[in-house]
């Protein structure tokens, strides 16, 4: 019998071929089509974190990069959308169950819009707070059923960044997602005015007390985003990989007598992007199932295995962005028209290699580790 997640790998690889057909409308529409967005969301995709006790899936880590994985060969704005809506529901294990119930799962095909920044002014009223304030970078927020403002917010005469839900009809979603990467992910701003928020609907923003007690709530939402956008990553620099391998077989370069494939370069492209592409996959699936093993056990999470994790993600964002480079560098004109798949995956990873999560910093805080020294674990 197929365990639940063994399910949601098989899921993502049925809905991939529906995924791949709608690349083309989901660059130009900026979001996911909601046919296609239906289908993630009746597929259980989207409650992939979310716990067992308000029916979502609560998947385990080393399954969950395989499934974004997946899901990113077939479109990384897609993936990328199901990861930031995925992962931010693990907050519902940091909730009152009620609260909690009311937003995910009495929601029908309930995802959260959230922001990256506290840029929400919360004014404190009877019962809770009035939130005013305009927040950037909300994937998903076309389809969105809650967003999630974000306040610096007095807690016991200490400033606490803190999450604010608000239904979707309180909310503005505002045109500014113009991007020539990741379109589909559909990262608009959004804005909030006046709307009361009760106090039992806020989470702070890190250290909140888990009420749920499995393993994949006592990670890091940072580290977890990380892993997802590794996964999805090195799935789209495949996915790019192989629309290459289909040019270089059809292709006969400008002034030359043979196909792409006949040229020395081009297959030793080929072999350094399968070697890399496989060993960011198998540094992810280690790093990953090393911290697993650890909060799965009794024990501590320790500062390496997470700050192994937090190398691992970022090296494998940073070794698909280059490989899709190489892969761009050898197609010739052929690539620089809009519409070409390779073109698509030069722009996607270049957007998420922008990304916090992508960031260089990852490479420097190892080493300072390694070296002894002591380290910032806010991203950890």
């Amino acid at each position: 019998m197929d365990t639940p997640n063994h399910s949601m790998l098989e899921a993502a690889k049925a809905l991939a071929p529906k995924i791949r057909s709608c690349a083309d409308r989901i660059e130009a529409e900026r979001e996911l089509p909601r046919p296609l967005f239906d289908e993630l969301a009746d597929a259980g995709l989207f409650k992939l974190a979310l716990p067992r006790s308000l029916e979502g899936v609560e998947i385990d880590l080393p399954s969950y990069i395989e499934v974004l994985g997946e899901l990113g060969q077939a479109d990384a704005s897609t993936a990328w959308v199901v990861n930031q809506c995925s992962i931010f529901a693990t907050y519902a294990a940091r909730m009152p169950h009620e609260i909690a119930r009311e937003i995910w799962t009495d929601t029908p095909r309930c995802v959260v819009a959230n922001t990256a920044m506290p840029t929400s002014e919360a004014v404190p009223v009877p019962g809770g707070y009035r939130v005013t304030g305009r927040h950037r970078f909300s994937s998903g927020c076309r389809h969105a059923s809650w967003f999630a403002a974000r306040a610096w917010i007095p807690d016991n005469g200490e400033p606490v960044q803190k999450f604010l839900f608000v239904p979707a009809a309180e909310v503005e979603v505002l045109d500014t997602w113009k991007v020539r990467g990741m379109r589909g992910t559909g990262t608009h701003d959004f804005a909030v005015d006046g709307a009361f928020v009760p106090a039992e609907r806020t989470v702070p923003q890190r250290g909140a007390p888990v009420v749920e007690p499995g393993p994949l709530y006592r990670l890091s939402t940072v580290l977890l985003f990380a892993c997802g956008d590794a996964a999805l990553a090195l799935g789209a620099a495949r996915s790019c990989l192989d629309a290459f391998m289909e040019l270089a077989g059809a292709k006969t370069p400008h002034s030359m007598q043979a196909l792409l494939r006949d040229q020395p370069a081009v297959q030793v492209t080929v072999g350094q992007t399968l070697a890399a592409l496989a060993s960011g996959r198998a540094y992810l699936r280690d790093a990953v199932r090393a911290l697993w093993a650890e909060a799965a056990s009794e024990g501590p999470l320790t500062l390496d295995r997470r700050v192994a994790l937090r190398l691992a993600t970022t090296h494998c964002i940073r070794v698909a962005v280059q490989a899709v480079e190489q892969l761009y560098n050898a197609s010739g004109t052929t690539v620089i028209y809009e519409g070409n798949i390779i073109q698509r995956h030069f722009q996607d990873l270049h957007v998420i290699s922008q990304h916090a999560q992508a960031r260089q910093v990852a490479y420097e805080l190892a080493g300072k580790h390694a070296l002894g020294l002591e380290i910032e674990t806010v991203r950890l």
